[in-house]
């Protein structure tokens, strides 16, 4: 019996340990995403802002 128990345990950790490393990974991948997002974001408000400026001027 206790050694059933113990293969049951040392089941769930490594399930645990596998869904906690798909989740790191997915995790960097979003990091990866959102700064390239962030990025695009400020190139487009940066042009944004100059046809504004453009704007105003006329």
């Amino acid at each position: 019996m206790d050694g059933e128990l113990f293969a049951e345990i040392e089941r769930r950790v490594d399930l645990l340990l596998e869904r906690y490393l798909a989740l790191k990974g997915e995790n960097e991948q979003l990091r990866n995403e959102n700064s390239r997002l962030m990025e695009e974001r400020n190139l487009i408000k940066g042009r944004l802002d100059i046809i504004l400026d453009k704007l105003e001027r006329v």
